[in-house]
């Protein structure tokens, strides 16, 4: 029983998508509260944060993939090694979309699992005025026929970044398996609004 504790407190969220959508940005508006506007290209970063949810320590690793699909053999590696997906695309780029599409049959191919956390982010909607993605569109593609979760962010602005990574560890149920009374507690953390890491940037914190 232990053994099946352990397990369930560990979660691997990897964040897929094609160069330039802004996983990275997400990832680090997140971790850290910052946002750099200039590119930089990502091959694999690992960040691990450990958090206290109803007193069950749950360490978090979120896994920052290269948009190039230059390392086919990587990116199936991640995704063999991940729990659960955060698919991104950018709205005023309609080929990031599609890149979407082909990550998400390829994670459910590696998978075998139909049912496998996946949740899709149109990034940079604080660029309205160029958008080439409609939102409409994509969630009735996302939640009706992929049954999959769709959110819009904005890492630039700070706009649903905290709302990604909760329905990411929502839908891996952590750690509604530990024990009844942590399930109930679980139920009402998406509405808590203590999740973000604390500014002064230590290795921990609470999950209400």
């Amino acid at each position: 029983m232990s053994l099946e504790v352990k397990e369930k407190t560990q979660v691997r969220v990897v964040f897929l998508g094609a160069a330039g959508v802004g996983k990275t940005a997400l990832i680090r508006r997140f971790l850290q509260d910052t946002f750099e506007p200039k590119h930089r290209p990502t091959v694999e970063e690992l960040h691990s944060k450990e958090y206290d949810i109803g007193g069950v320590k749950v360490t978090v690793e979120i896994l920052d993939t290269s948009g190039s699909y230059s390392f086919p053999a990587m990116r199936k590696l991640s995704i063999q090694s991940s729990d659960a997906f955060a698919l991104v695309y950018a709205v005023d780029d309609p080929e990031s979309l599609e890149a979407v599409r082909g990550l998400r049959d390829e994670i459910l191919e590696i998978k075998e699992d139909k049912h496998t956390p996946i949740v899709v982010v149109g990034n940079k909607v604080d660029r309205e005025e160029e958008r080439q993605v409609s939102a409409e569109d994509v969630l009735a593609t996302v939640e009706m026929d992929w049954n999959n979760s769709f959110l819009e962010a904005s890492a630039k602005e700070n706009t649903n970044v905290v709302e990604v990574f909760k329905e990411l560890l929502q839908q891996v149920n952590l750690p509604s398996r530990l024990s009844p009374a942590l399930r109930r507690r679980r139920e009402t953390f998406p509405k808590g609004t203590d999740f973000r890491p604390p500014m002064n940037k230590t290795n921990s914190c609470i999950l209400s």
